[in-house]
């Protein structure tokens, strides 16, 4: 048995699961999230605890098994919490700014990168004298966080000399000596 699959979901207060066919419905205080379930797996909500069952032993149903706990785990946990990434741009003069949903990025090209957010992601910008520009990112759903995360992070990806690009805060970057290295 999966051992993921196996452990059950609880659901905090001000969270409520609706299970319709093979849809389920999580809605709390930070938003409303849906999830369509594949045949072979099963959702039971027993009070306050989700437990995720499959049909049989199959290959394919063990699979889905443990991916479907973790994907309604998620969807609890995004509704009643929420997830947040930080981005900080490493480089001379790289600057990110945001109106609304709308966030303007300089990162050492010739031109501006404008990036629209999907409504679902609340964005927030700091510059501070001295450190670096921080873009912080909210949302319910960790699954569009990370794809919005890692589609800005795309755009200048670190380079291992002097480390200049989006990075996440605290992400430990692999760094490589210069040519000056190799003279010895």
């Amino acid at each position: 048995m999966s051992r993921i699959g196996k452990l059950p979901i609880n659901i905090p207060a001000k969270v409520e699961v609706k299970v319709a066919g093979q849809m389920i419905t999580v809605k709390g205080p930070k938003g409303e999230l849906t999830q369509e379930l594949k045949n072979g797996v099963t959702v039971k909500v027993d009070g306050s605890v989700i437990n995720v069952e499959r049909a049989s032993d199959a290959k394919q149903h063990r699979a889905l098994h443990g991916l479907y706990r973790s994907l309604i785990n998620n969807m609890v946990t995004g509704v009643s919490q929420g997830f947040t990434t930080q981005q900080e741009l490493v480089g001379v003069g790289y600057k990110a700014s945001n109106q609304g949903q709308l966030l303007d990025l300089v990162l050492g090209y010739s031109h501006h990168f404008i990036f629209e957010l999907p409504a679902e992601v609340k964005v927030t910008t700091k510059q501070e004298k001295g450190q670096n520009p921080t873009i912080i990112l909210e949302s319910a759903d960790k699954q569009l966080l990370g794809a919005v995360s890692a589609k800005i992070r795309s755009l200048r990806t670190p380079e291992p000399y002097k480390g200049k690009g989006v990075k996440f805060t605290g992400e430990v970057l692999r760094r490589k000596a210069g040519k000056s290295a190799a003279k010895k």
